[in-house]
């Protein structure tokens, strides 16, 4: 309206002025909003918004199919020839082998199993720690006349003790390795495994968290005690970030980061004589996928992994079925055509290298076959 009009005089009449055309929307309309002159109706905001919220759901999806994708295509190809067993393969045991439960005629089937195969260490199941570090005689009390009956069935493996525990990283309850008192009682227990008779210590410590400093100054201490001894330090890793920063995401949105950066799996892989990639427990539906994924890790283990340490890469030897885990993709021919791949594609002639199966207790004939068919050829 006019400044007139405002003071309560009649407007003049005739037609509007152009002024007055531009600011009513023409002659007999109605003067707008500054939202709505500039096309912002409360319908158009709200179909924005709608818009906008579409789009920062599709983004996630989008992203998921196209690493998916990416996996698919990384499952392609054929691997060269020669990618099979160097010989330097591994296998966990469980603790049956140590408390009694195994007799000598099992660690006769044993060595006959083993037989035609690449492996050549046996990491068996000797803790777990207690969560101070230390670990008891009582855990172990069948190590000698194991190890004994090992080397007389199968003279050619080498047998290790796997030691783990629960991490204190997401929750109080567990091993803390920020204590200096812990770290000197874990060093303790690897001298005590080593006088039973081990060749090695294996060290499964999770849920272990990208860049924890604590975990290499163990290693270093660790690595200069079986240096000594002449026996070997092996640890199991977490997987590396198939995704650049993405267990910082991870870490962020869940608290569990779940993989390791691929700077601190060189970190790791450089403190130890083996290091054996945990690559199962990857969440995805298929066979491709998941043999895919395998491929990646290999590829991103080898270019971080110096060559005087031997690098290993898991193959599920079992069969839960989780959201984490699903039977029918994470197959062990899935694995190995994608160890297979990623070995082909990085660093085909590698020498220290090999595969390491997860987990004897529950494997199947069809595990077996697989394995010995598809990399012992």
């Amino acid at each position: 309206m006019t400044a007139d009009a405002a003071d309560g005089e009649h407007p003049p009449q005739g037609p509007p002025a152009a002024d007055d055309v531009s600011r009513t929307g023409g002659a007999g309309g109605s003067e707008k909003t500054e939202g709505e002159a500039e096309g912002k109706t409360p319908r158009h905001r709200l179909r924005t918004l709608r818009r906008a919220t579409l789009l920062v759901l599709l983004l996630p999806l989008l992203a998921l199919l196209t690493a998916e994708t990416a996996l698919r295509l990384n499952y392609a190809g054929t691997p060269k020839h020669g990618t099979h067993t160097r010989h330097k393969d591994a296998l966990w045991l469980g603790h049956a082998w140590i408390d009694g439960r195994k007799t000598d005629a099992d660690v006769t089937a044993l060595a006959h199993r083993l037989e035609g195969t690449g492996i050549r260490d046996l990491y068996v199941h000797a803790g777990p720690l207690e969560h101070d570090g230390t670990l008891p005689k009582s855990a172990y009390p069948r190590a000698r006349h194991l190890i004994s009956a090992l080397h007389r069935a199968a003279p050619h493996v080498r047998v290790q003790a796997w030691l783990g525990d629960k991490l204190a990283t997401e929750d109080r309850d567990g091993l803390r390795l920020d204590r200096a008192a812990t770290r000197t009682a874990i060093l303790a227990s690897a001298r005590r495994i080593l006088d039973a008779g081990f060749e090695g210590t294996h060290f499964d410590l999770e849920p272990l968290h990208s860049g924890d400093r604590d975990y290499l100054t163990l290693l270093d201490d660790l690595h200069a005690l079986t240096r000594a001894r002449h026996a070997q330090l092996s640890v199991a890793a977490h997987q590396i970030d198939p995704l650049p920063a993405l267990h910082s995401v991870a870490g962020t949105l869940t608290g569990h980061p779940k993989w390791w950066s691929q700077a601190y799996f060189g970190q790791v892989a450089r403190r130890v004589d083996q290091i054996a990639v945990m690559s199962y427990d990857t969440a995805q539906p298929m066979e491709s996928l998941y043999g895919g994924y395998v491929a990646q890790q290999t590829s991103l283990a080898l270019e971080v992994t110096p060559d005087s340490t031997d690098l290993l890469m898991g193959l599920p030897f079992y069969h839960d079925d989780n959201l984490g885990h699903w039977a029918r993709a994470e197959t062990v021919p899935a694995a190995v055509r994608g160890v297979r791949l990623g070995l082909s594609r990085t660093d085909a002639d590698r020498a220290r290298f090999g595969v390491a199966l997860y987990v004897d207790f529950a494997a199947t004939e069809a595990d077996w076959r697989a394995y010995r068919e598809d990399w012992c050829a």
